[in-house]
């Protein structure tokens, strides 16, 4: 049995959609055990009249709820009876739970999470790496997108074997070939920290380093993860998921714009949706934060029902791959350098 934690609010359509999705999960699958957490009394409201094994959910009541205007170093340490820290005391106490999925501040879970729940032995940093679908029908992670916005070279070396360990275990991808993102393809190109990774990433054994990647390349399908500093994902990933918006707004502008464009349309309508679907980012769960010795997955402030079920379904993965248990093994550290590396 795997146990889940939900915080359920948080989110533009919490409740209503951390409940359902957990209940979608749980009716697919049969070795999952959910815990939900927040407002006990709203929490039942959703669940009044929808059939589901109650062997398998349990209620954690925890009434307040962190905002996302709210310093996340403070609100962790006042808000204790907020869903989401409910959440993160359990993954701390209970050695059963394998994860968490949470809509919630940014900022707030990823403190917690490195403050609370602890780093993997051997992690200088916890990252974010969400998975973004590129041209060829298949996904590729960007790490870091914004748990750590200045990063020595050698942190962004571990982001790569951590993002690679990842994308071996969610989803199955033997060998990814890892970019580092840079100005240039040119080995040479870049600023004193991308020219300081290259050769750290180029001599590492547990990853494939295929070189330097253009922002451009992002979605080329010649890459399945990008290593990167926090500030740096955070503006590649928000850039390319807005241009894909606008873009598809432009679309149907221009379809409405004439009559016969309209009649166009209509025979590639299946193709309009099909394109929709694909680059909907609700079909690719949430970001994991890697390195934490719990899984902990953030789904986006919007997510829907069908969203927090594939956040659950990323938990799953990582527990029955033991990620984190690979991670550690390949990031260990040698006794003199634990210490060093636990000030950063």
């Amino acid at each position: 049995m795997i146990k889940v934690v939900v915080d359920c609010f948080g989110g533009d359509n919490s409740p209503k959609a951390n409940v359902e999705g957990a209940l979608e999960a749980l009716s697919e699958y049969s070795k999952l055990y959910v815990i939900l957490t927040g407002d006990e009394e709203k929490i039942n409201a959703e669940l009044q009249g929808k059939s589901y094994d109650k062997d398998r959910l349990q209620i954690i009541h925890a009434p307040s709820v962190i905002g996302c205007d709210e310093k996340p170093t403070d609100a962790i340490r006042q808000k204790r009876d907020s869903s989401m820290m409910a959440a993160i005391d359990l993954l701390r106490t209970d050695d059963t739970v394998a994860g968490m999925v949470s809509v919630g501040s940014t900022g707030a879970l990823i403190a917690a999470a490195t403050l609370r729940v602890g780093r993997l032995q051997g992690v200088m940093r916890p990252a974010f790496c969400p998975v973004l679908p590129d041209m060829h029908d298949g996904v590729v992670g960007i790490c870091d997108s914004g748990a750590t916005v200045d990063c020595p070279p050698e942190m962004l070396k571990q982001f790569a074997v951590m993002g690679s360990i990842y994308l071996q275990s969610a989803f199955n991808i033997e060998n990814p070939r890892v970019g580092l993102l840079n100005v240039g393809a040119e080995e040479e190109k870049g600023d004193k920290l991308r020219k300081e990774v290259y050769p750290l990433l180029a001599a590492e054994p547990n990853i494939y380093f295929v070189g330097n990647m253009e922002a451009r390349d992002l979605l080329s399908g010649d890459y399945d993860l990008v290593v990167c500093d926090g500030f740096s994902g955070n503006v590649l990933i928000k850039s390319t998921e807005g241009t894909a918006l606008e873009m598809l707004k432009l679309l149907k502008r221009s379809i409405y714009s004439s009559w016969k464009y309209k009649l166009g349309a209509a025979f590639q309508k299946k193709m309009f949706s099909d394109i929709k679907q694909t680059m909907n980012y609700q079909n690719y769960g949430g970001s994991v934060i890697l390195g934490t010795r719990k899984t902990v997955v953030k789904g986006h402030g919007s997510s829907s029902a069908k969203a927090i079920k594939i956040c659950i379904e990323q938990v799953c993965s990582a527990e029955n791959a033991k990620m984190n248990e690979k991670i550690e093994k390949t990031l260990s550290l040698p006794a003199e350098n634990k210490e060093i590396f636990s000030k950063l």
